[in-house]
């Protein structure tokens, strides 16, 4: 007769189960379990959420923004500027080397539209303004020797003078004199300034994309010298009347020219370079920049002097010039297609689908009337392993089918 064979230990049994169940758990596939719910408002819910969604990432996300692009903001700018014209005040002629300042030709410069000159003015003593604070005075104990006002025109002598005009009397300084206020002419040179052209020639490049272009017709038929700036026709002929400019940018022309002001230029290159290079095309737009309705500082001007000699002896005539500024501001953005950014956007559009699940899980649980039935359905409460003697582990085998709760009513009248 067979000896029996010995039985195995229950403890060896149990270690290979658990064995058995860690490598499972290692290599199974995990999937989440879906449940329908049959609710038609629910439902019309669920697919309005991913529709709006959905037409959001499309729309706005991929046809408008183009975030399916990379990009690069900024391009690197050179602009040249030239004025043209000639204008005449009450005393002269103007040409552009007097009313032009700077004269380089920079993306930043002032046409002189009025002035008010102080001429012959020399080293001396003579009345401080009127209008430099504390400057008006009845007798010389008023006036402290060697008292210098930063905003004066001079060091204060010692002395009450009379005023260039009227009965007032004011301290004397030392400095160039006649100061600026009391012996001004004013004289307007803007009367033919609307009719000056401004040539703005401006060259970009998106070294990200090594695209360059410019804003100047290649053409060798002279046909600078024969045209201006429009829109449809003449794009790329940046030849502006200054009288254009200042009316684009809504302003009164005499109003300005009198006063002075800042008028920005602003030249946009937005280029999809998936398209053709001749797609990518500038955009002006004109606006006053300079705070236009602030008393204290509205318009705009600035002084100069030019020097000369008048028997042996330093002369000058001091220009307080009033002005439009012009500012030519370029900037843009090109964009191309890109794989990394498409890819990027396509996982947000998709991860942002599932945002409807969870609102809709959210009404269930909240709102709805059997949110009790969705919730035993959706959520498995698992009992502790302790408790039905499968050992301990995060290797346990799996609980007795009898440990799941059961549906008290069905989710079929949800």
């Amino acid at each position: 007769m067979a000896a029996a064979e010995p039985e195995r230990p229950a403890g060896a049994a149990t270690a290979r189960r658990l064995a058995r169940g860690c490598w499972s758990a290692f290599w199974d596939y995990e999937t989440p379990k879906v449940i329908v719910v049959k609710n038609r408002r629910l439902g019309v819910v669920y697919r309005a959420v991913q529709l709006l969604i959905l037409l959001y990432f499309v729309w706005y996300v991929f046809i408008v923004q183009k975030s399916y692009q990379d990009r690069e903001t900024g391009p690197e700018s050179s602009v040249i500027t030239k004025v043209k014209g000639i204008t005449a005040s009450e005393h002269k002629v103007w040409d552009v080397e007097e009313y032009v300042k700077p004269p380089e030709g920079g993306s930043v410069f002032s046409i002189i539209t009025r002035i008010e000159v102080t001429p012959s003015q020399t080293l001396g003593a003579c009345p401080e303004s009127d209008r430099v604070a504390d400057a008006t005075c009845d007798s010389d104990e008023d006036c402290a020797a060697g008292h210098l006002d930063m905003l004066g025109n001079g060091v204060r002598t010692g002395r009450c003078v009379p005023y260039y005009r009227g009965a007032s009397k004011t301290c004397e300084v030392s400095g160039w004199c006649p100061v600026e206020d009391g012996a001004s002419v004013s004289q307007f040179l803007g009367k033919m300034a609307p009719n000056f052209t401004v040539l703005i020639k401006n060259s970009i490049h998106y070294p990200k994309f090594q695209f360059s272009k410019g804003n100047i017709e290649t053409r060798a038929d002279g046909y600078l010298k024969r045209c201006t700036f429009d829109e449809v026709s003449h794009l790329y002929c940046p030849i502006f009347k200054l009288g254009f400019i200042v009316e684009r940018a809504g302003e009164n022309f005499t109003e300005l020219a009198r006063t002075g002001g800042v008028i920005g230029v602003i030249i946009n290159w937005d280029c999809d370079l998936d398209l053709s290079a001749s797609n990518c095309n500038p955009k002006y737009s004109f606006r006053r920049l300079d705070p236009k309705h602030v008393p204290a500082s509205s318009g705009y001007n600035f002084r100069f002097a030019k020097y000369y000699k008048i028997n042996g002896s330093t002369t000058r005539t001091l220009i307080k010039a009033y002005g439009i500024r012009i500012d030519v501001i370029v900037h843009g953005q090109a964009g191309k297609f890109s794989l990394i950014p498409t890819v990027i956007n396509l996982a947000t559009a998709l991860t942002s689908i599932g945002v409807g699940s969870f609102l809709c899980d959210w009404i269930l649980l909240t709102f709805m009337n059997k949110n009790k039935v969705y919730s035993h359905k959706k959520f498995d409460k698992m009992v502790d392993a302790s408790e039905w003697g499968a050992g301990p582990g995060p290797c346990a085998s799996e609980p007795p089918q009898d440990s799941r709760l059961a549906d008290p009513r069905g989710l079929a009248r949800l």
